[in-house]
């Protein structure tokens, strides 16, 4: 569900990087779906990039928690994204957190 890389227009997979922070950025309303995504909101999440002179990452993430724009989120990719809901939806990024604060070494 990867949408596109800013950075020159390219494509780049997270898919080995299980685990994201990212910033719910918008909504998608999709009246026509997969049976398995019926009762779940999909947003657009901008992933935080790894190095900070890289452009962000957007991507569509099945949400199940109630996050909204602007909310801080923690997304799982993958094979992880599916087993955190019911059996059947169609998911490669799945939001299982909302994020109240992050403190690094940095902040």
């Amino acid at each position: 569900m990867l949408l596109q890389s800013e950075e020159h227009g390219c494509r780049r997979s997270r898919r080995d990087e299980t685990m994201q922070l990212g910033k719910v950025i918008g909504t998608v309303v999709s009246t026509r779906k997969d049976d398995g995504l019926v009762g779940y909101k999909l947003l657009v999440v901008e992933l935080d990039p790894i190095h900070k002179n890289r452009a962000a990452e957007r991507l569509v993430a099945v949400d199940y928690l109630g996050a909204g724009i602007g909310e801080n989120v923690l997304i799982t990719l993958g094979s992880g994204a599916r087993t955190t809901l019911r059996d059947g939806v169609p998911t490669d990024a799945t939001i299982v957190g909302i994020i109240d604060t992050v403190a690094t070494a940095e902040s």
